[in-house]
Order: C-alpha cells, then sequence, then structure tokens
C-alpha cells in the first residue's frame, strides 16, 4: 500500500508529496471521527488504505477554495 504512495500517477493527480500527505491527513482525521467511506468493500481495510482507494477512485481532491489570499507586502 505504501508503494502506491511513490507511483507517480498519485502524486501528479494531488500536486504533490506535501499536499498529498496533507489530503491523506485530513481525510483519516475525518474517518477516525465517523465520516464513511466513499469507496466500498472496506472490510478489513485500514484507515489509510481507504483513503489512498478514495484518492486512485477520484473520490477526493484537496479543496484550495478557502485558502488564505497571498498578502501584498509594501515597503
Amino acid at each position: 500500500m505504501i508503494e502506491e504512495l511513490k507511483d507517480a500517477d498519485i502524486l501528479n493527480k494531488i500536486g504533490g508529496r506535501f499536499k498529498l500527505s496533507s489530503l491523506i491527513q485530513k481525510r483519516m482525521i475525518e474517518l477516525m471521527e465517523g465520516g464513511r467511506p466513499l469507496v466500498e468493500n472496506t472490510e478489513g481495510m485500514t484507515t489509510m488504505e481507504v483513503v489512498v482507494e478514495e484518492i486512485k477512485q477520484n473520490k477526493i481532491a484537496l479543496d484550495f477554495s478557502t485558502a488564505r489570499p497571498k498578502e501584498k507586502f509594501t515597503l
């Protein structure tokens, strides 16, 4: 399962390693707090495996709409 995280396709889909780790972390927290998996047949899968499968099936993605706008600094 960790090998899937090294796949260039999944990294390119999300936008890099840091964004991928952020997405995994946020989704794992949602699942551990009671969120329902967005993929079927999760019996026997770890939370991490469920999240990776959701990413592979394009069920989840990062939401950039809540990002802070860039601030302009003047001297």
